[in-house]
């Protein structure tokens, strides 16, 4: 009896001390930020699929954040929030008018390591999304919308018409997918597009770039001049890819995005 006590206390101990090493996650695992990804108008989080499906099988914790695209200021303190509830480092991640958005959300959360701007506004404080997109020639977004929809309380929302959304947002998309997401499009607020930029975190932290010499949305020339202003780290430009880079060339977006997490 003695003996097979003594079996069992030896059992219980050694598999106490096995299992804070079998929970334990790996170092490299714990070193990784999350990435939190931010959409621009005309697009959901869905639009990141190809991105986060990529970041998390090399081990990253990725959020697809809810842009309401309402305004500038309400609507980063809606990813701040979602910025303050992870435990970590983080790079914020923001395409289109997404990365007004977090260039403003950015700004009193200290575990906000860097931006990644993808075919993404980085404006200085006063400016506007819509300001910045008609400084430089090339861009016919303006020629693609449909008529506004009135909002209850004042203001309009933006479409892009269904028509020519393929060839206006995504024509790097195959057709097919290119409707779907015309349909699935998320409006954006007149005000959004209006409202001044507050002092923009790109100042502080480290910012990478990744644009398609092919957008029609946001010109390739202004997107190159706000990757200069804000001092890049990396700078990415990808030959005829459109607004959608993100969409049509998930890996090389989720590899700048891999880029800004290790600090390269």
């Amino acid at each position: 009896m003695k003996a097979i006590n003594t079996i069992a206390l030896a059992l219980s101990i050694s598999a106490a001390a096995a299992a804070p090493v079998m929970a334990a996650p790996s170092a490299a695992a714990a070193l990784k930020p999350t990435v939190i990804l931010v959409h621009g108008a005309f697009a959901d989080a869905g639009s990141w699929n190809g991105v986060a499906a990529r970041l998390r099988a090399d081990g990253y914790s990725v959020i697809g954040a809810a842009n309401p695209l309402r305004s500038v200021k309400g609507d980063a303190a809606v990813v701040s929030d979602i910025v303050k509830s992870v435990k970590g480092p983080v790079v914020l991640v923001g395409h289109s008018y997404g990365g007004a958005v977090i260039s403003t959300a950015a700004n009193g959360n200290p575990n906000v390591k860097s931006l990644v701007y993808v075919a993404a506004f980085a404006p200085e404080q006063g400016e506007t999304a819509l300001e910045l997109s008609g400084r430089f020639p090339g861009g016919t977004l303006g020629q693609a919308l449909a008529e506004p929809v009135a909002i209850a309380g004042g203001g309009k929302d933006f479409y892009i018409q269904q028509d020519k959304f393929h060839q206006q947002f995504a024509a790097d998309v195959p057709q097919a997918q290119a409707q779907l997401m015309a349909i699935a499009q998320r409006p954006i607020a007149e005000a959004a597009l209006t409202e001044a930029s507050g002092a923009p975190a790109w100042k502080k932290l480290p910012s990478y770039f990744i644009y398609g010499s092919g957008d029609k949305n946001i010109p390739a020339a202004a997107l190159g001049f706000m990757a200069e202003r804000a001092k890049s780290r990396k700078t990415v430009e990808i030959k005829d890819a459109s607004h959608v880079v993100m969409t049509s060339n998930p890996a090389a977006v989720a590899r700048l995005i891999e880029d800004a997490a290790q600090g390269q």
